[in-house]
């Protein structure tokens, strides 16, 4: 009866804030379906880390110091990168690199979508924050969880939980943010621009090319995105080959949904109250939103400047589908371009230039390694 009371007394306030957010992940997660599979064992993780003398972390009794779990996970699977690594052989395995393919050009999109990247990168430097900090926070722009965590991660940022959050967070919300941000830099009459889709057949041989030369050439132009391509191609050349079925398909099930459970639970070893409530984590909050913002800025801008010099129109919306989050924004923007017409179906375009997202956001996320690692 005394250690209960005893733990109530310890109880601070700002451990019932972090409930409070733990609970609200939890809501997202199942009320909206945001992302479930991480914001809510993030959100449960949340809670348990934030209860008074929680055995689940790391905490010294009478001088005895005993190993929480959620740190023993962290230090097993997100210190040495090896979470984030494994999560995407899952989604390599499940990216269909067909559409790009068929279309190389819609590389173009990835590239120029990952210019919110670098310009948060700035502007969290000019904030305070220290400049390996300002690259952590930065990459939340690409909305790609795993990339976020190992960078973060890799610089050993004071900041992991918050910006972990972040990113998944405004992965979640690609359909709420991207739309009035594409339709404020666009006018009617460029989202109606129709595509033809030539569906051209792409060869078994080009598609089991493909991931070991993307491999090759991240390798060469930025080497310490080796490990991040590395596996994500690995996971789409097991997908590729023809003859690891079972394998293609445990990748993407069991191994990611595995990696993301444990995961979302563990990151939550960052998320206690301290490191949590503080400025830091609310000017996080809004430069990752900032770096969101404008990676679809970037993506749509330069499709209306390939246009001043193409015959044939690209819809410049195709190029938001640029950014990482893969497959929510070729959705939107697919269905956004049904809402001005009907008939017309982007949605493979659109997919061409998500899929090139993913890899220019790792590309992004090697090079901003190699520059300030």
């Amino acid at each position: 009866m005394g250690a209960i009371f005893s733990n109530v007394l310890n109880l601070q306030w700002q451990q019932v804030v972090m409930w409070i957010i733990g609970a609200i992940l939890i809501y997202l997660a199942i009320k909206k379906n945001m992302e479930p599979t991480l914001l809510l064992p993030m959100g449960f993780g949340a809670i348990l880390v934030n209860l008074p003398m929680s055995g689940a972390i790391t905490q010294i009794y009478d001088g005895v110091k005993e190993i929480g779990v959620i740190d023993l996970l962290f230090d097993s699977g997100i210190a040495n990168e090896l979470f984030p690594l494994l999560l995407f052989i899952g989604i390599g395995a499940m990216i269909d690199f067909g559409p790009l393919l068929s279309n190389p050009k819609l590389m173009l999109f990835g590239a120029a979508a990952q210019f919110g990247i670098f310009f948060t990168l700035s502007l969290a430097a000019l904030a305070g924050f220290d400049i390996k900090d300002a690259a952590s926070i930065a990459i939340i722009g690409a909305a790609d969880g795993p990339t976020s965590i190992f960078v973060a991660n890799y610089f050993q940022s004071n900041y992991l939980g918050a910006i972990i959050v972040a990113a998944y967070s405004y992965m979640a919300l690609v359909p709420i943010v991207q739309p009035p941000v594409i339709k404020l830099i666009t006018t009617k009459k460029e989202r109606m621009i129709r595509m033809n889709y030539t569906g051209t057949k792409v060869s078994k041989t080009t598609r089991i090319l493909f991931p070991v030369v993307v491999t090759i050439i991240a390798g060469i132009v930025s080497p310490r995105s080796v490990a991040l391509v590395g596996f994500l191609m690995f996971g789409n050349l097991i997908r590729e080959c023809g003859v690891l079925g079972s394998l293609s398909e445990t990748a993407q099930n069991v191994l990611a949904n595995l990696i993301t459970l444990l995961l979302g639970i563990t990151v939550a070893a960052r998320m206690t109250a301290e490191a949590f409530l503080n400025i830091h984590t609310l000017m996080i909050l809004g430069l990752g939103l900032v770096a969101f913002i404008f990676d679809t800025v970037g993506g749509v801008l330069f499709a209306k400047l390939l246009n001043l010099f193409s015959k044939n129109k690209v819809n410049p919306m195709i190029g938001a589908a640029g950014i990482s989050a893969f497959p929510m924004s070729a959705r939107v923007v697919h269905k956004m371009g049904l809402a001005e017409d009907d008939q017309n179906f982007l949605l493979m375009h659109a997919v061409g230039a998500n899929v090139s997202g993913q890899i220019a956001s790792v590309i992004a996320g090697g090079m901003i390694l190699t520059f300030f690692g």
